[in-house]
């Protein structure tokens, strides 16, 4: 099929079911949107999108809920410079998501909360951009409309998209450059296998993609590497060959992508020692060392299908997992008798070839990332974007094939499956937050009885993860509005080894009585010296949260 076939006469028919798989898909992603409680890393996109800083909210001292929240108030007087300041001063991320996201928070206005719906909406419709996305580089990669449409169809009700999606979070743009970066390495090997020079513009544009990607997310570097090792083995192949004139581009582009790059360095260097991160170096990968290998295989599956895990009776996400598996285990079992079959044009398995490299390649370096350094990239789903496209490519494929011979049935199945993950997602049955904030507010609430006696709400202050999970709190005590907690952050360095006993001084001028609230945080001395006991024989738990609670009345 040559590429004059994309623009014939049926090219409106597909274009209106790509239409309906976009409107599909963002349906999809606005549903429920602003239902999920925020969770502190989407705090942190927030914050610093808005041109704010963490670090103007007081430590060690009581802070009143506004107070706490002041930094999630939109204002029209932050500029640019402020968002780069401020992220590049207190986190771990390359600024490119956080100024569109400043611009786009923009909008609401000035001096108002800002709305989670719409502080969302703009990784859901970058979500939604990645639909087209899947659809012209499959047509790029196999040049057969049904390998795209199916593409396309997989990124629409991919669970593990639509989840990506309904976050504040940098990674649907992260997988937009996935897709470009990947579009770019297939029409340079295939100018190369050709034995023709990748053309310049081919090269400009890979290098500014990479770049763009790289300032997005760092973890884009692994598709790079990726791509490059991808790259190697068919260099390997060709080396003594009289094609190597025409992979000097190629060695351009990668000179390119390695300078682009320079500007990061300082910041690659301080990531690893940083507290934001330490939690990826937490484990033990080799004593545990079959639990990445069944996490990276659940995060497959839910790139597919998925039915309700979470917030339902172990026996439900019992069946539910036994349904998941039984229906992608036959689907893998009618692929297979449709591979055995050879009838794939060379075009098609050489296609297939790559993306299985590319995506073997991506997997290698993750789990060495795992195993040898001790940093588990397997322990977070959303990590897995550096090759969330080229998954869904190859799965088109092979698909696409089925379609081709009468295994229409099989695809429906798996597409339906993929639907109704994403009902799934949307209705908070999986993919949950890692916080639920929501669950220690309604303990919160009931445990007043009516009494309405004053809160307190103090957490032990590290970075400023422990300020999102105290905002996803006040967060949610917006619902109740006679309760007004105050929050104490006793912050913990150095400096100030001991946190206690801020909270103790602190709570010592605060009239009696009140509710003591710790949340995340194991007091070192004994907290009756002030007056204050607890009932709790055992820590309170809710994802995210670990929490006691103890009531200070007045001394004798």
């Amino acid at each position: 099929m040559t590429s004059q076939s994309f623009f014939s006469k049926n090219l409106s028919s597909h274009l209106l079911l790509l239409s309906g798989w976009m409107l599909l898909g963002l349906v999809l992603r606005l549903t429920n949107l602003a239902a999920k409680p925020p969770w502190s890393d989407e705090w942190a996109t927030i914050v610093f999108s808005l041109g704010h800083s963490f670090r103007t909210i007081p430590l060690n001292t009581l802070i009143s809920l506004n107070d706490l929240l002041q930094p999630l108030v939109v204002e029209q007087s932050t500029q640019p410079q402020d968002v780069i300041e401020h992220l590049m001063g207190e986190s771990t991320h390359p600024p490119l998501y956080f100024l569109l996201s400043h611009w786009w928070l923009q909008l609401l206005g000035s001096d108002r909360l800002v709305s989670i719906w719409w502080a969302r909406s703009l990784s859901s419709l970058l979500g939604v951009a990645a639909i087209p996305g899947m659809y012209f580089l499959s047509w790029l990669w196999f040049r057969q409309r049904i390998f795209a449409q199916l593409a396309a169809a997989l990124m629409a009700v991919s669970p593990y998209g639509v989840y990506l999606s309904q976050e504040a979070r940098h990674y649907t743009l992260a997988i937009l450059w996935v897709i470009a970066s990947v579009a770019c390495l297939n029409l340079a090997v295939r100018s190369v296998l050709a034995r023709t020079k990748p053309p310049l513009w081919l090269i400009a544009l890979w290098i500014m993609v990479n770049c763009l990607g790289l300032a997005t997310h760092y973890f884009f570097a692994l598709t790079l590497v990726a791509e490059v090792m991808v790259l190697f083995t068919y260099w390997l192949r060709c080396w003594h060959r009289s094609l190597a004139v025409y992979w000097l581009r190629i060695y351009l582009a990668i000179a390119g992508t390695i300078s682009g790059s320079l500007v990061w360095v300082v910041n690659w260097q301080g990531i690893t020692d940083n507290q934001l991160t330490s939690w990826v170096f937490a484990g033990n990968p080799l004593a545990e060392f079959f639990d990445p290998l069944l996490r990276l295989l659940v995060w497959w599956i839910t790139m597919f299908g998925l039915l309700p895990v979470e917030g339902v009776a172990s026996w439900v996400g019992i069946v539910s997992g036994l349904i998941v598996l039984s229906c992608l285990g036959w689907t893998i079992a009618q692929i297979w008798q449709r591979w055995q079959t050879k009838n794939q044009s060379q075009l098609n398995l050489q296609g297939i070839e790559v993306l299985w490299r590319s995506w073997l390649s991506a997997i290698a370096l993750i789990l060495a990332i795992t195993y040898i350094f001790g940093a588990d990239l397997t322990l977070s789903a959303r990590f897995q974007f550096i090759y969330f496209p080229i998954v869904l490519l190859l799965v088109a494929a092979l698909l696409g094939g089925l379609w081709q011979s009468q295994g229409k049935r099989t695809v429906v199945v798996t597409l339906f499956l993929g639907f109704l993950g994403a009902l799934t997602i949307v209705n908070n049955f999986a993919y949950q937050k890692v916080e639920r904030p929501e669950l220690v507010v309604s303990e919160i609430v009931a445990a007043q009885n009516n009494l309405k006696t004053p809160i307190i709400i103090a957490t032990l202050h590290q970075t400023h993860g422990q300020t999102g999970e105290m905002m996803s709190l006040a967060w949610q005590f917006r619902q109740f509005l006679p309760l007004q907690p105050q929050f104490f952050l006793a912050h913990t360095d150095r400096d100030n080894p001991q946190p206690t006993q801020s909270l103790l001084d602190a709570i010592s001028e605060v009239p009696r009585p009140f509710q003591l609230w710790l949340v995340n945080f194991f007091p070192s001395e004994n907290l009756a010296l002030q007056s204050c006991t607890t009932q709790d024989r055992t820590n309170r738990r809710a994802t995210g949260y670990v929490y006691q609670l103890y009531t200070c009345l007045l001394g004798e």
